[in-house]
């Protein structure tokens, strides 16, 4: 039903409603939408719409990392509903905490999904993520500051829940990009890959990328799913992790000098680490690039010691990278030179470990030659380096919301964004169908 056609039914089921007996021929005033049951009113409009519908129901699944069972079930059930072939591409259980171990592992699925009707590998690539991070925030739709009192304010519906911008927007969007290219053009040969774990290092993508569904596809066209705020990226970030371990010595702190403090030890070697960007190269610093700026560090986690009265023994740091130019293996050598220079008089012993953290790439350049998008770079990673393509493959990177919620308690994006997104990948579809001809 298009809007227009629903918003009038909605308005005059209400009036109707308010005024059950009008006098014959007396014509009535036509409500504003402010004056009708809006909770039923928002309720039936999202339900009426096929794309809104899907999202919410995406969305009203919890799929934090690790749990995406349920998720990967109702989209494989609900592309066979709409005649798509469905793999269900297995992937290992995410290791658990030990309070969680008397639960049993689900198992978690890729999902790649091509028309029934077509005998060739899919040539155009849509993907993105269908795991979140925690916690799991329920799905919910609010008014606009403004209210709803004309029919293009049902457009600035604000919707919310964890992962209603990343990435379940960007699923649902692909979906009906997809749907609505194959309804006009049957030959269209698309094909949808929906991975799990991308907010953990992206198991999933590996999983997917290693596997002869990859390694045998015959696509040029990639388009990857993210929040961009509707633009598309012309690349991002590398990313490396690190640990910083600091061994020493437990004494009482009564008598420190019988001991060799861990902490104290680390101290120096992440206040070097926590500059390394700002640095120049020629002084031991990380590089920078014209494109992306400076490359940043974050130390996200310090942990040390015992009690106050204890000297530590031990102490570490997690540390991640967004590199701006540069391998990771120019970056390592950087880092662990810089450490070793901090470290030289302290007691403890104090080391650089890159072998606990998997992500590990150089900054990823992408294609923007679709007209019409506005055009930026981005810092946060995405499964773009997981995937292996050979050369001469368009990588795509566009979707809707912004990343600058997409973490956070007030994740949320409008229902325009959602729709103009439908459109926006229908049109990077179309330019990648273009070169086929």
């Amino acid at each position: 039903m298009k809007f227009a056609q629903f918003l009038l039914a909605a308005t005059a089921a209400a009036v109707s409603q308010a005024s059950p007996n009008p006098a014959r021929g007396q014509q009535q005033p036509l409500q504003s939408i402010s004056t009708i049951n809006t909770h039923s009113f928002i309720e039936n409009f999202i339900s009426s719409s096929p794309l809104l519908s899907l999202h919410r129901d995406l969305v009203e699944i919890s799929s934090i990392s690790g749990n995406e069972s349920d998720i990967g079930a109702f989209i494989a059930h609900f592309l066979e509903k709409k005649s798509f072939t469905v793999v269900k591409q297995k992937v290992a259980p995410v290791p658990k905490k030990d309070e969680d171990e008397s639960e049993p592992f689900k198992p978690r699925y890729n999902i790649y999904a091509y028309p029934a009707s077509h005998s060739k590998p899919p040539s155009i690539l849509l993907s993105s993520h269908i795991d979140t991070v925690p916690p799991f925030i329920p799905y919910s739709v609010h008014e606009p500051e403004s209210g709803l009192n004309h029919k293009s304010d049902v457009e600035n519906l604000i919707i919310a829940g964890r992962g209603s911008v990343d990435a379940k927007a960007s699923v649902a969007a692909q979906i009906f990009a997809a749907l609505e290219t194959l309804e006009k053009n049957p030959d269209a040969n698309i094909g949808l890959l929906f991975v799990v774990g991308e907010e953990i290092g992206g198991d999933g993508m590996k999983v997917f990328s290693a596997s002869d569904l990859n390694t045998k596809g015959a696509y040029h066209t990639v388009i990857f799913g993210e929040p961009t705020e509707a633009a598309l990226v012309s690349g991002h970030k590398g990313m490396l992790g690190f640990e910083v371990l600091s061994h020493g010595k437990a004494a009482h702190s009564g008598y420190p000098w019988l001991g060799h403090s861990a902490v104290s030890g680390i101290i120096p070697a992440l206040a070097r680490i926590d500059k390394l960007g700002k640095i120049p190269t020629s002084e031991g610093g990380l590089p920078s690039s014209e494109k992306y700026g400076e490359t940043t560090l974050n130390i996200g986690v310090v942990r040390g010691g015992v009690a106050t009265n204890v000297v530590p023994s031990e102490a570490r740091a997690d540390v991640s990278v967004r590199l701006a130019a540069g391998s990771p293996e120019e970056a390592r050598e950087i880092i662990i030179r810089a450490v070793e220079d901090a470290t030289r008089d302290v007691d403890a012993d104090v080391v650089v470990d890159f072998s606990t953290h998997s992500e590990s790439y150089e900054p990823q350049d992408l294609d923007t030659d679709v007209p019409g998008f506005e055009v930026i770079t981005v810092n946060y990673g995405t499964d773009v380096p997981s995937l292996k393509v050979r050369d001469g493959v368009k990588r795509y990177l566009y979707g809707p919301g912004s990343i600058f919620v997409a973490h956070g308690d007030n994740e949320a994006l409008t229902v325009r964004e959602l729709q103009d997104a439908v459109s926006s990948y229908k049109k990077l579809i179309d330019a990648a169908l273009s070169r086929e001809k």
